[in-house]
């Protein structure tokens, strides 16, 4: 496929929520306190389970929502009182939102005739570039009803592609396609941003695409923010319990523990630490009660006499292509292990495992803080037994 160079999309702008919220009817809040700095050609996702605000976010930064507090900017403008129209940013949303009667053409250069002055000349070389970048320069001449799912979503894309936005803003755009489609579509997407070098603040309630797609990912939980990082920060050094639990697929497990000496004391098992970690743990926890966590392919087999082995009977094994799930029980203790490749255990079989002590994470069970790491991100105040509800 085609890619051009930056001939349609030459400016880049930042954007910043500086302790904006958003309530209903006066006391519902959507958002609390968020702020956050997105720079220049970065793509950044927000993802959050239902209700969490991501898309309310999305749509004051649009301009479809006004905000109920704090301030919004697009490169030097502050936005608050900005029309949507005016401020130049070009959304997709999750249904598309083609016009139905229109052909594909009309529909990728309907919205430029109504807000530019850019004669017919130029608004059909945009469209006809968008249109090749896209894969759909063949489908220019139908209307949507003609179209695949994955066609619908490209005219989708590049309708905004042609605006020549200062940002896209993406809401959910892949979720009504199928999973091939899905990874084929997150592929081409990043293509274009790549390309194009606009800044993008992508929504998404699926943590595969935020983890795969985005230089930085955005994690709420009803309306509060609760770590921005790498995909790889937000994955190996999650700043609390709730994005411990959201993401990664199986979720970590968890297991309520005491500190006793330097040794991790829970009911199916007692997990002797180093030095250094059990004075951390000493040092940064603010009662007795402690949650270790640790995910499924951070857990290992073990010799049974070895230290911190822990036995366990193999209660279900759900193969997945290549990887195995092994759901664990330890007495009245339930956990997942995660291995790749053949094995020799069958459901019943008593086994032997162990955790990676450099991969555990060790939560204040009252604050919910990972006390191992040091992430820099807001910390959500949620206890674990408010994970546990939800989860």
């Amino acid at each position: 496929m085609y890619y051009p160079t930056k001939d349609i999309v030459e400016t880049m702008s930042e954007v910043g929520f500086n302790h904006v919220k958003k309530m209903y009817d006066g006391d519902i809040v959507a958002v609390e306190d968020f702020s956050l700095d997105i720079e220049d050609g970065e793509f950044v996702t927000i993802v959050g389970p239902s209700g969490s605000g991501k898309s309310t976010l999305l749509r004051m930064l649009a301009g479809l929502e006004d905000i109920t507090g704090g301030e919004i900017t697009i490169g030097d403008r502050v936005v608050n009182d900005i029309a949507a129209q005016d401020r130049n940013v070009a959304m997709v949303f999750q249904n598309y939102a083609l016009y139905p009667h229109m052909t594909v053409r009309k529909n990728m250069s309907y919205g430029l005739k109504l807000t530019s002055d850019l004669d017919d000349e130029e608004i059909t070389k945009r469209v006809e570039d968008a249109a090749e970048m896209m894969g759909i320069e063949d489908q220019l001449e139908k209307k949507p009803a003609s179209l695949s799912g994955g066609q619908q979503q490209r005219v989708a894309t590049g309708r905004a592609i042609v605006r020549d936005p200062d940002v896209f803003l993406m809401d959910e755009p892949l979720s009504n396609l199928d999973a091939k489609l899905r990874a084929h579509m997150r592929i081409e997407l990043q293509r274009i941003q790549d390309d194009l070098e606009t800044t993008t603040v992508y929504v998404t309630h699926d943590q595969e695409e935020a983890l795969t797609m985005s230089d930085r990912v955005v994690i709420l939980d009803q309306g509060e923010l609760q770590q921005v990082g790498t995909p790889a920060e937000v994955f190996d050094e999650p700043a609390n319990l709730f994005v411990a639990d959201f993401i990664g697929s199986p979720s970590m497990n968890f297991f309520d523990v005491e500190l006793v000496g330097n040794r991790l004391e829970g009911e199916a098992f007692s997990y002797e630490v180093s030095s250094g970690v059990a004075e951390r743990i000493e040092e940064r926890r603010t009662d007795d009660e402690l949650v270790l966590g640790i995910r499924p392919e951070h857990i290992h087999f073990a010799e049974p006499d070895s230290v911190n082995a822990i036995g366990a009977m193999l209660d279900v094994h759900e193969p997945v292509g290549d990887d195995n799930y092994f759901y664990l029980r330890a007495g009245d203790t339930e956990f997942t292990m995660r291995i790749m490749g053949d094995h020799a255990h069958d459901e019943g079989d008593e086994l032997t495992v162990s955790f990676d002590e450099e991969k555990m994470h060790v939560f204040d069970k009252a604050s919910g803080e990972n006390i191992m790491t040091d992430t820099g991100t807001p910390v959500s105040t949620r206890s674990s037994e408010q994970v546990t509800q939800q989860t």
